[in-house]
């Protein structure tokens, strides 16, 4: 190793754990801007574009993420975060039901219910990930359908993801808030993986 050799891994290293805290820090600010639970999606979207940008080395910061986080809203992110909550609300009734009415196939049709919910769940992670200014999301959730489907190697990172959010939260619930950064730093590799394959 050469005596130029040691700043040049420095620098490497400090910029990596640089992307790792504003991955940490993202995860907080998504948490806080979806907290109504129906700003989820727009939350998420923002919080991949600062992400994204934070990779490429261009200038971001709150400023950049409220930005899209209002351009997300506008585009409908809202009521695609209505649609999700009553999607596991449903869920969560079935649930209920099937513990309260033991029935034949009722386990089966609770596992099925968990399944639908983490699918979707995972759809609307892709989709956001994908918003871009000025993208539909009906558009967006359809394309992100296909992808959850097409590439399970990457709809598996973002279940990953989504353990080590449920892990976090389980081992102290504040852990969660920046593990909502990691979940969707995963789930941009997801889609990266998936461009980079796509493209192969």
């Amino acid at each position: 190793m050469t005596a130029t050799d040691a700043p040049v891994r420095g620098a490497r290293f400090f910029a990596r754990f640089a992307v790792f805290a504003e991955c940490l820090l993202t995860g907080v600010w998504i948490a806080v801007a979806a907290l109504p639970l129906v700003t989820l999606p727009a939350a998420l979207a923002a919080g991949a574009g600062h992400l994204r940008r934070t990779v490429a080395g261009d200038g971001t910061g709150l400023r950049s993420f409220a930005a899209e986080l209002r351009g997300a809203l506008r585009g409908g992110g809202w009521a695609v975060g209505l649609a999700w909550c009553a999607a596991l609300a449903l869920v969560q009734a079935d649930l209920a039901l099937v513990r309260a009415l033991p029935v034949p196939g009722g386990r089966a049709a609770g596992a099925l219910a968990i399944l639908a919910a983490l699918w979707a769940t995972v759809t609307l992670l892709r989709a956001a990930t994908a918003w871009r200014p000025g993208a539909a999301w009906p558009a967006l959730l359809a394309d992100a359908w296909r992808r959850s489907l097409r590439d399970p190697a990457g709809s598996l990172l973002v279940v990953c993801g989504l353990a080590v959010v449920a892990a976090s939260a389980w081992f102290s619930a504040p852990l969660a808030l920046p593990a909502l950064g990691l979940l969707t730093a995963g789930t941009l590799a997801a889609e990266h993986r998936t461009a980079a394959v796509a493209a192969t």
